[in-house]
């Protein structure tokens, strides 16, 4: 199925113990940090900025739920559907808001200018990043 998203940025990373701590220091001293730590600083992965109308809610709805055995019964064709493994090992992230996606961006993308590359691209893009 085509999704329509169009790839703003990508990048392959490796997280240190105290990147992916800053990442998730708002879950700090509840149950699922330290699992939820340990395993986004084990191995590779991709971060990428998606652009497109609804970009956000969109993503969410090709990951599916968060926690993995109800997307595996409710939505057993999502991405965490088909290859989560757990509530914390739930293979994708997506952020919940415009909010946190400006966020997040620059978490991951510190060199990345929304202005500018809408300024670039607006000839080719007419949707909106997910940040507003």
């Amino acid at each position: 199925m085509k999704n329509n998203f169009f790839i703003v940025a990508s990048k392959e990373l490796k997280w240190k113990r105290e990147q992916s701590e800053a990442f998730y220091a708002e879950h700090k001293g509840r149950f699922f940090h330290q699992r939820l730590v340990e395993f986004t600083c084990s191995g590779p992965m991709h971060a990428y900025i998606l652009a497109g109308e609804n970009a956000v809610a969109r993503w969410r709805n090709l990951m599916g739920p968060t926690k993995v055995c109800r997307a595996k019964h409710e939505a057993p064709h999502t991405i965490r559907g088909r290859y989560g493994l757990t509530d914390t090992r739930n293979c994708t992230h997506g952020s919940d808001s415009e909010i946190s996606a400006c966020r997040e961006i620059a978490f991951f993308f510190p060199e990345f200018d929304k202005e500018t590359w809408l300024r670039n691209n607006a000839n080719i893009m007419s949707t909106n990043l997910g940040c507003t």
